[in-house]
């Protein structure tokens, strides 16, 4: 991991939110949205939600955020439109 790296899936969801933040002030729509998922023991899982024209542009960028903070990443693709980019920490 690089300095930049970050030690829980809650910092890694407060640094996407500060670094993403022009694309969650939306009044009307969010094209990314942040679900932390402690469901599964031991291993907490950050899903970012990105809808919306761009969202594969945008995704890549998002995930090459994550990857550069330490995180392993995988997506989701439900449509061209509609790409979950989910995010853990080892």
């Amino acid at each position: 991991m690089n300095s930049d790296s970050v030690d829980s899936v809650e910092d890694l969801a407060a640094r996407v939110d500060n670094e993403f933040a022009s694309q969650r002030q939306s009044d009307e729509f969010k094209t990314v949205s942040l679900v932390v998922d402690s469901s599964r023991s031991g291993h907490p899982t950050l899903i970012v939600h990105v809808d919306g024209d761009g969202a594969g542009r945008l995704a890549d960028r998002i995930e090459e955020f994550l990857v550069e903070l330490g995180a392993h990443t995988q997506r989701e693709y439900h449509s061209d439109t509609d790409i979950r980019v989910l995010a853990t920490i080892e």
